[in-house]
């Protein structure tokens, strides 16, 4: 019997990983993912693939600490050999995150070296570390956000960092080319998840200025990101490299 795929995926327990998770496993991917510190969530979510008829892998990681990244790797390849499975993944999804809301003049030194530790210093060195790792012609998907498109104050420290990896995903694509391997950005308009606090989803009159800022009419929902993730990890889409795809019902246009 042939083994499914594997797709990994950071922050995989709850919101937009979540269901990048489940769409994943719905196109008969396996899965493995880590959370921050959820455990019963990364449990409920690891069920939930696995009544797909999918595997699941869990595993706790703190992206914010570039010296865990060894061991978890040397974990996950431990569990794949006891499963009878090669040593290799097919795709990768650098997804976990945090939000920061805060003024420019008001933003803090350790608020920035916290936005730079979990979205860019972690997608660089846990992507580098996994590239040895990632099948010829896999794929890698970094998380962006709209906010590195469009500017709302209060979000400078958060979406140049965003910036950032959009600018190493084409780096990545070019000299990961050699090998086949398609590296693309999805930037992710305003979601009604709980990230930030949940203010998206739970402020009536934020939620309604998304709205109205948005061609399609309404704030995005997780189940919006996660089928787009797993259609660039399909075989039809092969020949989109180096790509920001943005999936935002069209805010701002």
């Amino acid at each position: 019997m042939k083994t499914a795929k594997l797709a990994l995926i950071t922050g995989g327990s709850r919101g937009l990983g979540r269901d990048m998770a489940l769409n994943l496993a719905k196109e008969g991917k396996d899965v493995v993912f880590t959370y921050h510190s959820d455990e019963q969530k990364a449990l409920a979510t690891a069920k939930e693939i696995e009544e797909l008829g999918q595997r699941a892998y869990v595993f706790q990681l703190d992206t914010r600490d570039v010296k865990q990244f060894d061991g978890f790797i040397a974990q996950l390849m431990q569990r794949l050999q006891e499963d009878g499975r090669e040593q290799k993944i097919d795709f990768l999804i650098n997804n976990a995150g945090t939000a920061l809301y805060a003024g420019f003049l008001d933003t803090t030194e350790e608020q920035i070296d916290e936005m730079f530790l979990i979205h860019y210093k972690a997608v660089f060195f846990l992507t580098q570390k996994l590239v040895p790792y990632l099948q010829d012609a896999g794929r890698i998907i970094n998380i962006s956000s709209g906010l590195a498109r469009f500017s709302f104050p209060g979000s400078s420290g958060y979406a140049s960092m965003k910036g950032a990896v959009e600018v190493l995903t084409r780096y990545l694509a070019k000299e990961l080319g050699a090998r086949k391997i398609a590296v693309n950005v999805v930037a992710p308009g305003a979601i009604e998840t709980d990230f930030g606090g949940g203010r998206t989803r739970d402020d009536a009159t934020i939620n309604a200025n998304i709205a109205a800022a948005t061609a399609l009419g309404r704030v995005g929902l997780p189940e919006d990101i996660g089928a787009i993730v797993a259609f660039l990890c399909s075989e039809g889409a092969g020949w989109i490299n180096g790509q920001r795809i943005e999936v935002s019902g069209g805010m701002l246009l």
